[in-house]
């Protein structure tokens, strides 16, 4: 049986949000289900969030019942963009390689460059768009909801 939540974090975001797992192709949710440790699986198809991967460093349950704090390595190429999403929890980040503006949709955006932490809250939809010369890599670690999907897209 395919983990859904592992899904979310690791394959498609973009395809699963909007098709659910059970519509992704037989080879995606084997690949993922064989695949031991972290990975690393685009974000979306062709597009503005093309090649954008998440890989799951981590993920251990939190000291308050129901929650889980899950790491992840983001990695957007030049002109790429995360697409607009929000997570069932906070977002606590820091930039390791590239600029990247921040948007969201209900704040100014944040302009972030190498070495720069940043935080999102609780279902803040927001866009990381690399506006950089280079693909950049953020570190970024959630406290989340653990009945819920990692990442919901809009």
């Amino acid at each position: 049986m395919m983990n859904r939540r592992l899904l979310l974090r690791t394959s498609s975001a973009a395809v699963a949000g909007a098709l659910g797992a059970a519509a992704l192709p037989d080879t995606v949710a084997a690949a993922a289900e064989a695949t031991p440790g972290p990975s690393a699986r685009p974000i979306g198809g062709s597009g503005p969030t093309d090649g954008v991967t998440r890989r799951l460093l981590q993920e251990h349950p939190s000291p308050a019942e129901g929650w889980e704090a899950v790491q992840t390595l983001v990695e957007i190429p030049r002109h790429k963009e995360s697409g607009r999403h929000s997570h069932p929890g906070v977002e606590v980040g820091y930039i390791i390689r590239g600029d990247v503006l921040m948007e969201f949709d209900d704040r100014p955006p944040l302009r972030l460059r190498t070495g720069d932490p940043f935080f999102i809250p609780e279902g803040a939809i927001h866009n990381a768009r690399n506006v950089g010369t280079v693909t950049t890599m953020m570190l970024s670690t959630y406290v989340v909801d653990a009945t819920k999907p990692l990442v919901t897209t809009y």
